[in-house]
Protein backbone atom coordinates (compact mmCIF):
# COMPACT_ATOMS: atom_id res chain seq x y z
CA UNK A 1 0.00 0.00 0.00
CA UNK A 2 1.41 3.29 -1.10
CA UNK A 3 0.98 5.63 1.75
CA UNK A 4 2.09 9.53 1.25
CA UNK A 5 2.21 12.80 2.83
CA UNK A 6 -0.72 15.65 2.43
CA UNK A 7 0.09 18.23 4.92
CA UNK A 8 -2.41 20.76 6.37
CA UNK A 9 -3.26 22.07 9.61
CA UNK A 10 -3.95 18.92 11.93
CA UNK A 11 -7.31 19.19 14.20
CA UNK A 12 -5.56 19.63 17.69
CA UNK A 13 -7.45 17.18 19.99
CA UNK A 14 -5.85 18.42 23.59
CA UNK A 15 -8.30 16.49 25.70
CA UNK A 16 -8.29 13.03 23.98
CA UNK A 17 -4.91 13.13 23.80
CA UNK A 18 -4.48 13.19 27.70
CA UNK A 19 -7.51 10.74 28.28
CA UNK A 20 -5.92 8.36 25.52
CA UNK A 21 -2.22 8.50 26.71
CA UNK A 22 -3.62 7.68 30.77
CA UNK A 23 -5.28 4.87 29.58
CA UNK A 24 -2.85 3.50 27.11
CA UNK A 25 -0.33 4.01 30.55
CA UNK A 26 -3.17 2.37 32.79
CA UNK A 27 -3.42 -0.70 30.24
CA UNK A 28 0.33 -1.74 30.20
CA UNK A 29 2.00 0.04 32.55
CA UNK A 30 4.81 -3.07 32.67
CA UNK A 31 6.00 -3.16 29.35
CA UNK A 32 5.97 1.00 28.86
CA UNK A 33 7.75 1.62 32.12
CA UNK A 34 10.55 -1.03 31.45
CA UNK A 35 10.71 0.55 27.99
CA UNK A 36 11.01 3.97 29.49
CA UNK A 37 14.23 3.11 31.49
CA UNK A 38 15.65 1.85 28.28
CA UNK A 39 14.91 4.96 26.75
CA UNK A 40 16.67 6.57 29.83
CA UNK A 41 19.70 4.89 30.03
CA UNK A 42 19.92 5.25 25.93
CA UNK A 43 19.53 8.78 26.73
CA UNK A 44 23.03 8.76 28.91
CA UNK A 45 24.78 8.04 25.43
CA UNK A 46 26.28 11.11 23.76
CA UNK A 47 23.80 12.30 20.96
CA UNK A 48 21.59 9.74 21.73
CA UNK A 49 19.01 11.58 23.78
CA UNK A 50 16.64 12.38 21.04
CA UNK A 51 17.32 9.05 19.16
CA UNK A 52 15.87 7.62 22.25
CA UNK A 53 13.05 9.30 21.98
CA UNK A 54 11.98 8.90 18.74
CA UNK A 55 12.88 5.21 18.91
CA UNK A 56 10.08 5.51 22.70
CA UNK A 57 7.87 6.68 20.24
CA UNK A 58 8.07 3.99 17.39
CA UNK A 59 8.26 1.07 20.64
CA UNK A 60 4.44 2.72 21.60
CA UNK A 61 3.27 2.94 18.07
CA UNK A 62 3.73 -0.88 17.46
CA UNK A 63 2.23 -1.75 21.56
CA UNK A 64 -0.24 0.41 20.45
CA UNK A 65 -1.20 -1.24 17.20
CA UNK A 66 -0.92 -5.04 18.97
CA UNK A 67 2.32 -5.88 16.79
CA UNK A 68 5.41 -7.54 18.28
CA UNK A 69 7.47 -5.25 20.33
CA UNK A 70 10.19 -5.37 22.69
CA UNK A 71 12.03 -2.30 25.00
CA UNK A 72 15.28 -3.76 23.55
CA UNK A 73 14.17 -2.14 19.97
CA UNK A 74 14.60 1.29 21.56
CA UNK A 75 18.24 0.59 21.17
CA UNK A 76 18.00 1.29 17.49
CA UNK A 77 20.58 3.73 15.33
CA UNK A 78 18.85 3.66 12.00
CA UNK A 79 18.15 6.99 12.88
CA UNK A 80 21.34 8.09 14.26
CA UNK A 81 21.95 10.74 11.20
CA UNK A 82 18.64 12.92 10.84
CA UNK A 83 18.73 13.20 15.16
CA UNK A 84 22.37 13.81 15.15
CA UNK A 85 22.17 16.43 11.88
CA UNK A 86 19.16 18.39 13.97
CA UNK A 87 20.69 18.29 17.28
CA UNK A 88 24.10 20.22 15.59
CA UNK A 89 21.28 22.45 14.32
CA UNK A 90 20.07 23.19 17.78
CA UNK A 91 23.97 23.43 19.12
CA UNK A 92 24.62 26.04 16.59
CA UNK A 93 21.66 27.66 17.17
CA UNK A 94 22.56 28.38 20.89
CA UNK A 95 25.54 29.22 19.99
CA UNK A 96 24.31 32.08 17.61
CA UNK A 97 22.09 33.41 20.29
CA UNK A 98 25.05 33.72 22.85
CA UNK A 99 27.39 35.27 20.79
CA UNK A 100 25.81 38.71 20.26
CA UNK A 101 25.27 38.25 24.64
CA UNK A 102 29.28 37.88 24.45
CA UNK A 103 30.19 40.54 22.20
CA UNK A 104 28.02 43.19 24.07
CA UNK A 105 29.47 42.05 27.62
CA UNK A 106 32.57 42.55 26.30
CA UNK A 107 32.61 45.76 24.64
CA UNK A 108 30.33 47.13 27.51
CA UNK A 109 32.98 46.29 30.13
CA UNK A 110 36.07 47.22 28.16
CA UNK A 111 34.01 51.04 27.51
CA UNK A 112 33.45 51.40 31.85
CA UNK A 113 36.51 50.15 32.59
CA UNK A 114 35.85 48.40 36.02
CA UNK A 115 34.15 45.34 37.57
CA UNK A 116 30.38 47.19 37.99
CA UNK A 117 27.71 46.25 35.63
CA UNK A 118 27.32 48.24 32.51
CA UNK A 119 23.59 50.05 32.70
CA UNK A 120 24.33 50.01 28.79
CA UNK A 121 24.58 46.04 29.00
CA UNK A 122 21.30 45.43 30.90
CA UNK A 123 19.87 48.29 27.97
CA UNK A 124 20.18 45.63 25.54
CA UNK A 125 20.00 42.28 27.41
CA UNK A 126 16.57 42.92 28.51
CA UNK A 127 14.94 43.27 25.29
CA UNK A 128 17.50 41.16 23.43
CA UNK A 129 16.22 37.88 25.88
CA UNK A 130 12.66 38.88 25.46
CA UNK A 131 12.95 38.56 21.95
CA UNK A 132 14.82 35.14 22.36
CA UNK A 133 12.48 33.64 24.10
CA UNK A 134 9.81 34.19 22.00
CA UNK A 135 11.49 33.19 19.13
CA UNK A 136 12.52 29.63 21.09
CA UNK A 137 9.06 29.15 22.04
CA UNK A 138 7.74 29.64 18.23
CA UNK A 139 10.69 27.70 16.68
CA UNK A 140 9.95 24.93 19.32
CA UNK A 141 5.95 24.71 18.69
CA UNK A 142 6.63 24.71 15.49
CA UNK A 143 8.70 21.88 15.14
CA UNK A 144 6.47 19.68 17.65
CA UNK A 145 5.96 17.16 14.82
CA UNK A 146 9.63 16.93 13.47
CA UNK A 147 10.14 13.51 15.63
CA UNK A 148 7.21 11.66 14.31
CA UNK A 149 8.12 12.48 11.06
CA UNK A 150 11.55 11.23 11.74
CA UNK A 151 10.65 7.78 13.55
CA UNK A 152 7.33 7.23 12.62
CA UNK A 153 7.28 7.94 8.57
CA UNK A 154 10.98 7.90 7.99
CA UNK A 155 11.68 11.33 6.80
CA UNK A 156 15.16 11.88 7.36
CA UNK A 157 15.41 15.14 5.63
CA UNK A 158 15.28 17.96 8.36
CA UNK A 159 13.96 20.39 6.20
CA UNK A 160 11.58 17.96 4.76
CA UNK A 161 10.47 17.33 8.04
CA UNK A 162 10.21 21.42 9.58
CA UNK A 163 8.66 22.34 6.34
CA UNK A 164 5.76 19.63 6.77
CA UNK A 165 5.58 20.39 10.74
CA UNK A 166 5.18 24.47 9.63
CA UNK A 167 2.54 23.61 7.85
CA UNK A 168 0.59 21.38 10.54
CA UNK A 169 1.05 23.34 13.25
CA UNK A 170 -1.00 26.31 11.83
CA UNK A 171 -3.44 27.57 13.81
CA UNK A 172 -2.19 25.15 16.61
CA UNK A 173 0.53 26.88 18.32
CA UNK A 174 -1.60 27.93 21.65
CA UNK A 175 -3.14 24.48 22.20
CA UNK A 176 0.46 22.60 21.32
CA UNK A 177 1.56 24.81 24.17
CA UNK A 178 -1.17 24.60 26.48
CA UNK A 179 -0.85 20.68 25.67
CA UNK A 180 2.99 20.60 26.88
CA UNK A 181 2.55 23.02 30.03
CA UNK A 182 -0.60 20.33 31.23
CA UNK A 183 1.53 17.40 30.45
CA UNK A 184 4.43 18.52 31.88
CA UNK A 185 2.77 19.32 34.95
CA UNK A 186 1.11 16.67 35.29
CA UNK A 187 4.39 14.86 34.93
CA UNK A 188 5.99 17.03 37.52
CA UNK A 189 3.46 15.72 40.17
CA UNK A 190 5.64 12.48 40.45
CA UNK A 191 8.42 15.21 42.01
CA UNK A 192 5.82 15.02 45.22
CA UNK A 193 7.03 11.29 46.06
CA UNK A 194 10.56 12.52 47.17
CA UNK A 195 11.39 12.22 43.39
CA UNK A 196 10.70 8.52 43.02
CA UNK A 197 7.68 9.44 41.69
CA UNK A 198 8.64 10.66 38.64
CA UNK A 199 9.69 7.28 37.02
CA UNK A 200 5.82 6.57 36.73
CA UNK A 201 4.55 9.59 35.93
CA UNK A 202 7.55 10.76 33.62
CA UNK A 203 6.18 7.93 30.94
CA UNK A 204 2.90 9.60 30.17
CA UNK A 205 4.63 12.61 28.98
CA UNK A 206 5.53 9.63 26.04
CA UNK A 207 2.00 8.38 25.92
CA UNK A 208 0.39 11.09 25.21
CA UNK A 209 2.89 12.94 23.11
CA UNK A 210 2.30 9.55 21.21
CA UNK A 211 -1.49 9.93 20.40
CA UNK A 212 -0.86 13.54 20.00
CA UNK A 213 1.87 12.33 17.07
CA UNK A 214 -0.10 9.36 15.55
CA UNK A 215 -3.85 11.31 15.81
CA UNK A 216 -1.71 14.29 13.37
CA UNK A 217 0.18 11.63 11.05
CA UNK A 218 -3.12 9.98 10.25
CA UNK A 219 -4.71 13.64 9.48
CA UNK A 220 -2.20 13.81 7.22
CA UNK A 221 -1.95 10.41 5.23
CA UNK A 222 -4.03 9.62 2.05
CA UNK A 223 -4.09 6.68 0.08
CA UNK A 224 -2.76 6.77 -3.43
CA UNK A 225 -5.12 3.78 -4.08
CA UNK A 226 -8.01 4.23 -1.85
CA UNK A 227 -7.61 8.14 -3.32
CA UNK A 228 -7.92 6.59 -7.26
CA UNK A 229 -10.65 5.00 -6.15
CA UNK A 230 -12.68 7.40 -4.86
CA UNK A 231 -12.23 9.77 -7.83
CA UNK A 232 -13.31 6.70 -10.08
CA UNK A 233 -16.50 6.72 -8.22
CA UNK A 234 -17.18 10.08 -9.41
Amino acid sequence: MNVNLKPKPVNFKLGEYINKGFEFLKKDFGNIFVAFLVCFIMSIIPFCGMLAMGNMYKYLQKLNRNQPASPGDIFDFKDFKPYFILQLIIFGAVLAIYIPLIIVLALTGSLSGSDDPNPLAGLFMFPYMLVVMIGIYYFVLKAFYITPLISLKGIKDIKTAWNISKVMTQGNLISILLFSFVVGLLAQIGFLACGIGVFLTIPFVYTANYFAYEDAIQQIEFDEITEIGSKNEF
